[in-house]
């Protein structure tokens, strides 16, 4: 009995060490810097398989979703820098769109609302992409579709009728 306990306090002794050693090496410091999105990327994964193989209820996707979406966003931005997020920040508004679609798209009874609003989100967070990606460059795009849309008019959609 007394040989196991010593066993296990050493046993105990060389796994602090080795964790105080990794710890000044700088180990913990790498992973937790460049890894950490994993933790909110993984459990979206889970949800998603855990419903997947009938072991939770379809409202579990509207997590799952925005889960996956943001560990995702934050991968990117961790990876590329995170001045990225003064650019990508309406993927958050899409992480709950693509949350709310899921379960409204596993759902059975179908909620009613569900799918509306996950379109609304979905759309309104796109649109605000789009403004943020091109920022001073949406004026422009604005300015060649009114061009190309008063163009259209003039010269008649089709003229099959008399005037207006």
């Amino acid at each position: 009995m007394r040989m196991r306990n010593e066993k296990a306090i050493g046993i105990f002794i060389v796994v602090a060490g080795v964790i105080i050693l990794l710890g000044k090496l700088g180990v913990f410091g790498f992973i937790g810097r460049h890894f950490w999105p994993l933790l909110i990327l993984l459990p979206g994964i889970a949800l998603h398989a855990l419903y997947y193989a009938r072991l939770s209820p379809s409202w579990s996707l509207v997590p799952a979703g925005i889960l996956t979406v943001y560990g995702l966003l934050f991968g990117i931005t961790n990876t590329w820098g995170a001045g990225l997020m003064t650019r990508l920040w309406p993927v958050l508004l899409l992480g709950v769109a693509v949350g709310l679609l899921e379960y409204g798209l596993a759902e059975r009874r179908r909620p009613e609302y569900v799918l509306p609003a996950a379109m609304i989100i979905g759309a309104v967070a796109v649109i605000l992409l789009g403004f943020t990606l091109l920022q001073t460059g949406i004026v422009y795009v604005l300015a060649v579709l009114l061009i190309l849309g008063g163009v259209w008019l003039l010269l008649g959609r089709g003229r099959r009728g008399k005037g207006w």
